[in-house]
Parts: C-alpha cells; structure tokens; sequence
C-alpha cells in the first residue's frame, strides 16, 4: 500500500491518500481549501488513474473538512464519520469564526454514512479498522491497517505530543486512555500518519512522549 501526504490550508493539516496496486483509494480529511491545493488533489488521483472507493474523516474540526464537499462532489461521494462528532457541523461557524475564517462559505459536508468501533473499511487489497479514541473529540477515529502496520490517527497522537482536549466535547482523561488503551497496544513498528506534523511510531511515541510515554 502507498501512504500520499499533502498538507493543506492555514492550519497545515495533513490530508491522506492510501491506495494499492488495484488503483483503488480513499481520502482521509479532505482538507484543501485553496483553489491550486483542490487542483492538486485532483490531478493526483487522475495522474495516478486512482478510483475513490471512501472518503472518510478522522474528525469533523472545521480544519480538517474544509475539502469534503469538493471532493465528494467531484467524485459522487459523501462522507463518513463517526456520529459522535456530528454536532461539530452545527457549531461550524463560531468554529471558523473563533479562527479568523469566512462564515459566508457552507463547508458543511452531508454524512453519508457512520463509522464506528471496529468497522472495517475495504479498498483494493486492503482493509482498515476503525479505532473509536476520544478526546480530542468525541467522535475522533483512528483507521488502522494491521497487514501494512500503519494508522491514520488524526489530532489523536502526535509525534512527540498529543491533541488539544480544550475543544467542545474534548477529555483529557479520555484521550490518554485511549491511546494507551487503543494505540500503544499496538506493535512498536507501527507507522503513525497524524493529522498534523511528521509521521512517527508506536514504539517512539511509548518512550518519547511526554504526555503518555513511559
């Protein structure tokens, strides 16, 4: 499988393509929101004559969906998520507002389906597991591919930090047992692709971070 990272808008977050050999994919955190950031999204997937099988959300924070509706429509689409983080969408213009964005464009995406623990998301020859680990928020997933020994986790864990749980619906207390809970139980060699910032591993972030390390 091939892990493409772009990363997209102000806030710098990293949105992911994943695809294999059959050529098909899924986006995760659609996040482009300058017209040349859209352009390249879509010249990728066309260049690489990829087919866009899921376009799913690691969570609904208004950075990381301000591409969804660009792509779902470009690509007969609709997002899923996970239906704890659906009340984000109502709150979405103090959340730009609270950050210096225009409130007058709708970002708002339509959900197609919900995504909760332990669904499995099937693509090509692959397959990603759905890891429920709130805190950050409280819909906040992580997709875990354990035959490529990756995982898309968004603003879950960082390297060398974790994410904000001073947000609507965040716990602290929530986020640390769940990455130690979800997260450190998997293999050290596991690669984690973040939603902001480099990737780094389980086995890194269980000596390193300060947060939640050893």
């Amino acid at each position: 499988m091939i892990i493409r990272t772009f990363e997209f808008n102000p806030l710098g977050v990293n949105t992911y393509i994943l695809y294999d050999k059959t050529g098909e994919c899924v986006i995760i955190d659609a996040s482009c929101f300058f017209p040349d950031e859209r352009e390249l999204l879509i010249n990728f997937i066309l260049d690489n004559n990829l087919v866009v099988k899921h376009l799913i959300n690691t969570h609904l924070h208004f950075d990381h969906i301000f591409g969804v509706n660009f792509i779902a429509s470009q690509f007969d689409l609709k997002l899923q998520a996970h239906k704890d983080d659906e009340f984000l969408l109502g709150n979405l213009s103090e959340q730009l507002q609270m950050f210096g964005f225009n409130t007058n464009t709708n970002y708002k995406p339509e959900i197609g389906g919900y995504l909760s623990e332990n669904d499995v998301i099937a693509f090509g020859d692959q397959y990603l597991k759905v890891l429920h680990v709130p805190g950050h928020s409280p819909g906040s997933i992580v997709f875990h591919n354990e035959k490529e020994k990756c995982a898309v986790v968004g603003d879950v864990l960082f390297n060398g930090s974790i994410g904000r749980t001073d947000l609507p619906g965040g716990s602290f207390e929530q986020l640390i047992d769940g990455i130690r809970t979800k997260l450190f139980t998997l293999p050290d060699e596991t690669e984690i692709y973040s939603g902001h910032g480099p990737k780094t591993t389980i086995g890194n972030e269980k000596k390193y971070n300060p947060f939640v390390g050893r």
